[in-house]
């Protein structure tokens, strides 16, 4: 199993200090990933299911804040949980991953997309709401032939994009492909991670047996693509208090990786619940003895 942790700037503040200790103590622990979430904008009213989203939340741009995360840290992978693909334009979304990948040297690897469930956020952004499932597929595409391509250019074709020989470079860290996983609560979501991505993380607010039944249809869907269904991962949340026996009933259900979050606001005690949780579940790998206290 691997574990990952998340920072919500919405709740946990925008100090660059924060969360720069944050992300330290987190890879000094053994996590092996650092997370942040998405929202372009916010607007009163906005709801997820039946949450209603305070509209003042000071959400940082994940890419920005994962390139000032590299900066700081040496090891940790870093992750979006999740990126509102419709709402950016491939060409230069490519771009921008592959160059946080060169400049993080290879750590760009949990890039996880969603649709967006804010209509919203998609009006603002001049995004058809009703098709930003079809829109996030094609931006899927765009972005692995740029990264792939060469210096002849590649040239695509889309109901949404298209463009004749382009050349994208640089290209992500050692010419390795961008893994995308896939995020969503939906069947529609379980069958892209299948069909395009490189793994799935499903949202955690839909039951255990729903869960299960999207699970297998991403799997059954890789198979009938052709793809490995083994090689594709299951990431979860999870809370800061699980259990090896949490963990492991999680294992058992296909999970590979579980991401968590501090959920106190004081630093000191932010520290502490992470420290907490590498030692129960045996993450640490050396001690963190010159953590900022910002």
């Amino acid at each position: 199993m691997k574990f990952g942790i998340t920072y919500h700037s919405g709740y946990h503040g925008v100090d660059p200090d924060r969360i720069a200790s944050y992300a330290r103590h987190a890879e000094d622990c053994g996590f092996e990933s650092f997370y942040l979430p998405e929202h372009v904008v916010l607007y009163p009213g906005a709801t997820i299911g039946s949450m209603a989203i305070d509209p003042s939340l000071s959400i940082v741009d994940p890419l920005a804040g994962l390139a000032f995360v590299a900066a700081a840290t040496e090891r940790i992978v870093l992750g979006t949980g999740v990126l509102q693909l419709p709402y950016h334009h491939p060409v230069t979304l490519a771009k921008r991953l592959a160059t946080i990948d060169v400049l993080s040297k290879g750590r760009m690897r949990l890039l996880t997309i969603g649709p967006g469930s804010l209509p919203g956020e998609a009006e603002a952004l001049g995004v058809d709401f009703a098709s930003r499932g079809r829109r996030a597929d094609e931006a899927i595409d765009v972005m692995r032939l740029l990264w792939a391509g060469d210096a002849t250019g590649v040239s695509f074709k889309g109901d949404f994009y298209a463009f004749t020989n382009l050349v994208s470079f640089p290209k992500p860290y050692n010419g390795r492909a961008l893994p995308i996983h896939v995020g969503g609560s939906t069947r529609a979501a379980a069958r892209r991670a299948g069909l395009r991505g490189d793994g799935y993380f499903p949202g955690g607010r839909i039951g255990s047996q729903e869960r299960a039944i999207q699970l297998e249809l991403m799997w059954q869907t890789a198979r009938d693509a052709g793809r490995d269904a083994a090689a594709l991962e299951c990431t979860r949340w999870g809370s800061i208090d699980m259990s090896d026996d949490d963990v492991e009933a999680l294992a058992t259900a296909g999970t590979t990786r579980v991401v968590v979050s501090a959920t106190a606001i004081d630093p000191q005690a932010q520290r502490d619940e992470i420290s907490a949780f590498a030692e129960r579940l045996k993450l640490r790998v050396q001690p963190s003895s010159s953590l900022s206290t910002a």
